[in-house]
């Protein structure tokens, strides 16, 4: 057996999204044939750790080699051709803005949970809480622990397998924020550079809402992956989530999806489902600009009492617990896309 063997039968194995088979894609880095060791290592360009698209591409390649009577070693990376200290953040491989067009449509819940989501999985998971004038992620993980710092590097803490960051950290108890774009650029700037979240498949950052000064200094500093637009079906939320995707449209950043958050309430008496904040909002917005759905979560108040306890509900069993588990994994599969259609479409 060859290279050239190798990759005739990895022909056979189809990207669940791409439409193609991922030598076709160009996802095929490196194949390396130890006749010695009776070995075959490949090398794939997948960029979204413990995705389940993903899993299933690493999958079918190992069922594509079964029969050879090699020992297959399967390894991913997608190069972006740059240098470490040309890197922004050199050990992150994906950053995820989470991001919505008003306030009080669960955004920070989203964020929290898509993080201790992605933590589940098994991936590698950063949660920096940018919300510079309202940091609440701190409570909604019961983050008791405070980062350290030897006066250069900020070590951040963690809960639930993810590491965190938040202004809250920064500031005294119940203080105000009462900052200016200037410095809100400078400390979220400082920030990135001064915190040490070291290698992480994932990087999600919970953006305040609208399309201020903080947002546009994440765009133009950090290298985003995708964004995720959080809106409730009503439709003043989805006017303002709107303008969060044209923001995120001017800065040719991808938008992973839209999450609709309180999407109806089962009454636990009756047992009746109530559509308090309209319905199907966030899926007829996603079909309007052509964007993928990430699915809907009920208004629960498991979700409240976890945000106040500091248990994400996501880490739970449950109807609420399984629809946070859905966005998780689309999240994850549509970063995957981002970074193999940008591998594809690069060569």
């Amino acid at each position: 057996m060859n290279e050239a063997d190798v990759r005739e039968r990895l022909a056979d194995v189809q990207d669940p999204d791409l439409g193609d088979d991922i030598v076709s894609l160009g996802l095929v880095n490196d194949v390396v044939v130890d006749e010695g060791a009776g070995e075959v290592r490949v090398s794939l360009a997948l960029g979204a750790p413990f995705s389940p698209h993903e899993s299933e591409i690493a999958e079918a390649v190992r069922e594509a080699l079964a029969d050879t009577g090699y020992d297959v070693e399967l390894s991913a990376s997608i190069p972006d051709g740059l240098d470490a200290d040309e890197q922004v953040l050199p050990g992150v491989k994906n950053v995820i803005a989470v991001a919505s067009g008003k306030g009080g449509v669960g955004k920070s819940t989203m964020a929290v949970n898509v993080a201790a989501g992605l933590s589940e999985l098994g991936a590698r998971v950063g949660l920096f809480d940018a919300d510079v004038y309202g940091p609440n992620v701190p409570r909604m993980v019961s983050a008791e622990e405070r980062p350290e710092t030897d006066g250069e590097t900020i070590v951040p803490p963690e809960r639930f397998g993810v590491k965190l960051m938040s202004m809250d950290f920064l500031t005294g108890e119940d203080d105000p924020v009462i900052w200016r774009g200037p410095m809100v650029h400078k400390i979220i700037t400082q920030l990135v550079e001064d915190v040490e979240w070291g290698e992480l498949d994932y990087l999600v950052m919970d953006l305040p809402p609208g399309t201020g000064d903080t947002q546009l200094t994440i765009l133009q500093t950090l290298p985003l992956t995708g964004a995720v637009i959080v809106t409730t079906p009503q439709e003043v939320a989805l006017d303002d989530a709107v303008k969060g995707l044209r923001m995120f449209g001017k800065h040719d950043t991808n938008v992973l999806g839209i999450a609709e958050n309180m999407a109806g309430f089962r009454c636990p008496d009756c047992g009746g489902f109530h559509e308090i904040f309209g319905s199907g909002g966030g899926k007829a917005l996603a079909q309007e600009h052509e964007l993928p759905f990430l699915g809907g979560v009920p208004l629960d108040p498991a979700v409240r009492t976890g945000g106040d306890d500091g248990e994400p509900v996501v880490l739970e069993e449950g109807e609420t617990a399984d629809a946070f588990r859905v966005i998780v994994e689309n999240v994850a599969n549509n970063a995957g896309v981002v970074r193999r259609r940008g591998v594809s479409e690069g060569r």
